[in-house]
């Protein structure tokens, strides 16, 4: 899994590892808003891999495909569950149902009267090892079409027309399923990881780096720029910028979520290229 890549890539995952029964959740959000309806096109994915059951965020981007990063799709056991509700669970459990069989992921009679689909991982996606072929960007297809709110695509280039010297006033607004990073009610008051509520949030960034694969943004919620930041259990979840997605959830800099994000650009070719055989286009 991503954690394992963290002494050698000198970054952290934003969302592969959020176990969601019996395991204590990672991080997630930092300085988030409850999002409440304002984006119901953005939805959380649960999926199976050899070493557990994880979540992400996702983004419905037409009626059978939902849009996520790699990391989140490649060596999916069996099925992915898909769910649009914007509150899972204000407190444990979490109500989402278990596979009856770990070892091969959701089945369809595991998810019976759900909505699920089969995840497809960048061809190219390159694991975390090459910045300049990074992909991460994933699929989920779902099994039967979803007649439900969607986000579109920005054209290709649209980072590219931001301005020199403007990045970083140039304002940003992710949405995902992390866990709030706060205070804890009592003991040491450092702020904490809290597995619930486990909510839909969203939060805005400035600009902090681009390049021909990814946006780096200042996801610190202490920058007056700016209201918070990813973290564990975002990835995959989208990007906007005057309402149309640029990129999704990929990484961030630290254990605490407290400092740079980084998301997989969806604005380029090698990207806009693949999604297109799924039928999806600016």
């Amino acid at each position: 899994m991503f954690k394992r890549l963290v002494a050698s890539l000198a970054v952290m995952g934003t969302a592969l590892s959020a176990l969601l029964i019996g395991v204590p959740a990672a991080q997630a959000s930092t300085g988030g808003t409850p999002d409440g309806e304002l984006h119901p096109s953005v939805g959380m994915i649960v999926f199976y891999q050899p070493d557990g059951r994880f979540r992400c965020s996702a983004t419905q981007v037409s009626p059978t495909v939902i849009l996520t990063a790699a990391h989140c799709t490649a060596g999916t056991l069996g099925l992915t569950l898909v769910t649009f509700e914007s509150v899972i669970a204000e407190q444990p459990p979490s109500g989402i149902p278990a596979a009856a069989d770990p070892s091969v992921g959701y089945t369809a009679e595991d998810l019976a009267g759900l909505t699920y689909g089969t995840a497809y991982a960048h061809p190219n996606y390159s694991n975390f090892t090459d910045l300049r072929n990074w992909n991460d960007v994933g699929v989920v297809v779902l099994s039967q079409p979803l007649d439900h709110a969607t986000s579109a695509l920005a054209p290709a280039g649209r980072l590219d027309q931001i301005p020199n010297g403007s990045l970083n006033s140039t304002i940003f607004t992710g949405v995902g399923y992390g866990t709030e990073v706060r205070k804890p009610d009592s003991g040491p008051q450092k702020p904490t990881p809290m597995s619930f509520p486990l909510i839909r949030r969203y939060w805005e960034a400035p600009g902090q780096k681009l390049t021909p694969q990814i946006l780096q943004v200042n996801g610190n919620p202490n920058d007056v720029r700016g209201t918070g930041g990813s973290c564990f259990g975002d990835s995959g979840g989208p990007l906007f910028l005057d309402n149309k997605i640029v990129g999704v959830t990929s990484y961030g800099y630290t254990a605490n979520c407290r400092y740079l994000d980084g998301y997989q650009r969806v604005d380029i070719p090698v990207v806009q290229d693949w999604l297109a055989t799924f039928g999806v286009t600016p």
